[in-house]
């Protein structure tokens, strides 16, 4: 597998390319902005095997205005795509939150074109193959309604681990914040205990920002978990 980490924006969201290495086929998970700069980074990108990358999900782990404000000009760079431009797939929790893109930003004094449509709606316990690539989606609201974390599968493309893209759910020592549009507190908790820490402790956790953790490290070290 091709894994490649884009780090964008005033707000430093880890923006991820994760490639099969046979076919090429790609998910880009939360391009959340300078689209100038993931565009440059997914440049030219081909496997190990030599295979150009081509992405075939704009996958979200939330709708807050620092996953999703590159969208709109990813997708439309990438419409060229043959056979298919990308799939910008959310969860219909977070759709009110991803079509206020314009008004989120006014709030932090920054500028966005209105989102194009979403194409589909991840559901919790959803399966995703792309190329020998197996997702799988969590639902886990608390930092907003809809919010997910994403599996990668073990036994996908040879990984020995399973590896989580927690978005803003669960970070290295910390949670995600509970205090803007959509959040709660309880909730989050809840979804952290019951859909996070029941996983292997040896998951690796990919955060929406800051770096890699996993699961069990912060069973024994995050202070918000004890």
């Amino acid at each position: 597998m091709l894994e490649k980490r884009m780090i964008v924006g005033a707000f430093q969201c880890n923006c991820r390319l994760l490639a099969c290495s046979r076919t090429g086929d790609a998910v880009l998970i939360d391009a959340g902005d300078e689209p100038a700069k993931i565009l440059q980074g997914l440049e030219g990108v081909v496997t190990s095997q030599g295979v150009p990358v081509r992405v075939r999900y704009l996958l979200h782990t939330h709708g807050h205005l620092d996953h999703i404000g590159a969208t709109r000009e990813v997708r439309e760079a990438l419409s060229h795509q043959i056979p298919e431009a990308p799939i910008i797939a959310l969860h219909r929790g977070d759709e009110p939150l991803y079509k206020d893109l314009k008004k989120q930003g006014r709030f932090f004094g920054m500028n966005f074109e209105d989102p194009l449509p979403v194409d589909h709606y991840l559901e919790d316990g959803e399966e995703l193959k792309v190329g020998d690539l197996k997702f799988s989606i969590l639902h886990t609201p608390g930092h907003s309604p809809g919010s997910v974390c994403i599996r990668l599968h073990e036994d996908s493309a040879a990984q020995t681990t399973e590896s989580l893209f927690s978005g803003d759910t669960l970070f290295r020592g910390s949670v995600g914040r509970t205090d803007l549009w959509g959040g709660d507190q309880d909730t989050l908790f809840s979804s952290i205990r019951g859909r996070l820490l029941t996983l292997d402790g040896d998951t690796r956790v990919c955060p929406g920002h800051g770096l890699d953790t996993t699961i069990s490290l912060e069973k024994q070290q995050n202070p918000f978990l004890r």
